[in-house]
């Protein structure tokens, strides 16, 4: 029956863009992310680069248990 895959995907794919509309939503609300140690941010006059290297890894290293435990639960 591939309705019910369907079905899964369906229901991971919204999980997966209400998670990322809340994380949108609250990002400036979140204290650490973008301020943690490793985080690039530097400022010379009207320029401002910042570059949030701990917390793109961290982010990944979230994303990427979520989604193997997805994975798993769904063998």
């Amino acid at each position: 029956m591939w309705f019910q895959d369907i079905g899964k995907i369906l229901i991971l794919v919204g999980a997966f863009l209400g998670f990322l509309g809340l994380l949108l939503v609250f990002w400036q609300r979140i204290p650490f992310l973008g301020k943690l140690p490793g985080d690039i941010f530097l400022q010379r006059g009207n320029f401002q680069l910042s570059f949030p290297i701990m917390t793109c890894l961290l982010i990944s290293i979230l994303l990427t248990a979520i989604v193997n435990l997805v994975f798993h639960l769904f063998r």
